[in-house]
């Protein structure tokens, strides 16, 4: 299932990069639905970040 979720976002990750990439290159405005998707993973990667770093920490303070 772990699997599953990182190719998810590994691809999800790249395809919107890669459109934000060719929209400012064409001098385009980026849709609303790549700007909710960017911020989605925006979010999806702090909260990831916050969960581990919380997991690491008390297993170092031993809580």
């Amino acid at each position: 299932m772990f699997e599953f979720a990182a190719l998810t976002y590994g691809v999800l990750t790249s395809v919107i990069l890669s459109a934000a990439q060719r929209n400012r290159k064409l001098a385009q405005p980026h849709p609303p639905m790549l700007l909710s998707a960017g911020y989605l993973l925006c979010g999806v990667s702090a909260g990831v970040a916050v969960i581990l770093a919380y997991i690491a920490l008390s297993q170092f303070v031993g809580g």
